[in-house]
């Protein structure tokens, strides 16, 4: 079964991957090329060449945005499948379909919206080289904070709900989880490094436009996952 769930969120995840590619080209592409529009006359009232490009940005916006968007969706679809797995059974007397949605929503507010309350996605232009490494490793672990908290809450709000009650746990729980991370984000490094005269709009618009693309990838795999899943067991297909 597990295996069958793994692969099956992988397929979604490569759906999910296609339609991140679409959207992205729709809503952050242009950002990204204004960003870049911004760097380079930056650069030219510098008095600084211009950096050679390794990649074209052709091949940047096609395959290579095709490629990454597929690949990650495939990574984070199986990541996605054993997380169902483990999970079913354990978070209420949640069928497949609402499991499925649960966890795409929580895996939402985990992996994206918290990290990106504290180091929200930047155009280029934004950050400095010297930074990127401490910068990173803050993220990711900020990332891995938000996972655990995420896991701890939940297996909180079994006890919560014994005790106080099934809404009254959930909200127990979820205050649980806001304190830890707020709590680890308050003291990790705060980053600001826009450059003087970036346009705020723009900034504000490829960070909006960061979170729909993660919302469309996350919305994908909670929707379809679970509706496949519950597809064949209504089917009464074997699982494996």
């Amino acid at each position: 079964m597990t295996r069958t769930l793994l692969l099956r969120g992988m397929l979604v995840g490569v759906v999910a991957g296609l339609l991140v590619f679409a959207f992205a080209r729709w809503i952050g592409e242009p950002q990204v090329e204004r960003a870049i529009a911004f760097e380079t006359a930056a650069a030219q009232a510098r008095g600084e060449a211009p950096e050679p490009e390794m990649v074209s940005r052709r091949v940047q916006k096609s395959v290579g945005l095709l490629t990454g968007t597929v690949v990650y969706g495939a990574a984070i679809g199986g990541l996605f499948g054993l997380v169902f797995a483990f999970a079913y059974g354990r978070i209420g007397e949640l069928g497949p379909r609402a499991l499925a949605a649960v966890l795409g929503v929580l895996g939402y507010v985990a992996v994206v919206l918290v990290p990106n309350l504290k180091y929200p996605a930047n155009p280029p232009a934004v950050g400095s080289p010297d930074t990127i490494g401490a910068r990173t490793g803050a993220y990711f672990l900020l990332i891995a904070v938000s996972i655990a908290a995420m896991v701890l809450s939940l297996q909180m709000r079994r006890g919560f709900a014994k005790r106080f009650g099934e809404w009254n746990g959930s909200l127990l729980a979820a205050a649980s989880f806001v304190v830890v991370v707020c709590a680890v984000a308050h003291f990790l490094p705060v980053v600001d490094e826009v450059p003087a005269g970036f346009p705020v709009t723009l900034m504000w618009k490829f960070r909006v436009a960061a979170l729909e693309i993660q919302a469309v990838l996350w919305g994908t795999l909670g929707l379809g996952f679970g509706w496949l899943t519950e597809r064949e067991s209504a089917l009464g297909r074997p699982s494996n």
